[in-house]
């Protein structure tokens, strides 16, 4: 028996625009938290700030409760990679933090995550910030320029690949998603480039692109915890992550108050708000 692959959901105009509800709230959300990222802050105290945002604007974590996650955010610090689970960990000065969170809004949902780096900055921690900020914007112009989901993997590892400098790795095992009325639906987003093409760009399609990089190897461990996981050569590792929108004009970066426009103009991509 031959069996296809996971459906994709298509959205119309007016689900994308509670998608932008959901995603400026977040949005607001993560500011709060990044701002509130100081030494001597524990990581449960962003969660904190984050959750009194979301509750202030009448929105739902679609993080708390997710297969028993315990929290409205991933805080994941330095060797981190991913789905670090907030608590008294203190932030030091000098710490590399990722910070994933999203939000439902009428039952349609939101993710985007930043990274931010605690008081004195290490120059190759911002370099790795800096250089996965500017992978996903690509990423994401790709969505706009390309006919495939592949399309976004291969912009993304030809921009990376093309950086001067200490080579940063890409991680495998941590992709991108689709997403509506679940935070995590198909399509898969990859962050490299295969010679898989991926389905089609259409409108309607919703995705969170998210590469992830080290400073490193791309080897991964997952903590005892169920959920940390980590680079197995303790290597800092990177997150970046916005949900966009395509529809029938262009995309709309959905979890930025502008659309994505301040990154993609100069990329050559003019998001277009949804009708």
């Amino acid at each position: 028996m031959a069996f296809g692959q996971p459906r994709i959901e298509f959205k119309n105009n007016a689900q994308m625009r509670t998608m932008h509800e959901a995603g400026l709230v977040l949005s607001q959300a993560l500011d709060a938290a990044a701002a509130a990222a100081a030494p001597g802050v524990t990581t449960k105290h962003l969660d904190d700030v984050f959750a009194a945002v979301l509750s202030d604007a009448g929105a739902k974590s679609n993080f708390l409760g997710y297969h028993g996650f315990p929290a409205t955010i991933c805080t994941s610090v330095n060797d981190e990679v991913v789905h670090g689970i907030p608590g008294g960990r203190v932030l030091q000065d000098g710490d590399i933090i990722s910070i994933d969170g999203g939000a439902i809004v009428n039952g349609w949902h939101s993710d985007s995550a930043r990274t931010v780096i605690v008081g004195t900055a290490d120059p190759e921690d911002q370099r790795l910030s800096d250089v996965t900020q500017a992978a996903m914007w690509r990423g994401i112009a790709a969505l706009a320029t390309g006919t495939h989901v592949g399309d976004i993997g291969a912009a993304i590892d030809d921009y990376v690949s093309s950086v001067p400098g200490k080579p940063l790795g890409i991680l495998e095992d941590y992709v991108g998603h689709g997403i509506g009325s679940e935070m995590h639906m198909a399509p898969d987003v990859l962050n490299y480039r295969t010679n898989h093409r991926g389905p089609k760009i259409k409108p309607g399609l919703c995705l969170a692109i998210e590469p992830m990089l080290v400073r490193g190897g791309i080897e991964t461990a997952v903590l005892e915890d169920d959920w940390t996981v980590v680079t197995t050569d303790g290597k800092r590792s990177c997150q970046w992550e916005h949900s966009v929108a395509v529809h029938d004009k262009g995309i709309w970066v959905l979890s930025a108050p502008d659309g994505g426009a301040e990154h993609l103009v100069p990329l050559g991509v003019t998001p277009v708000p949804i009708p």
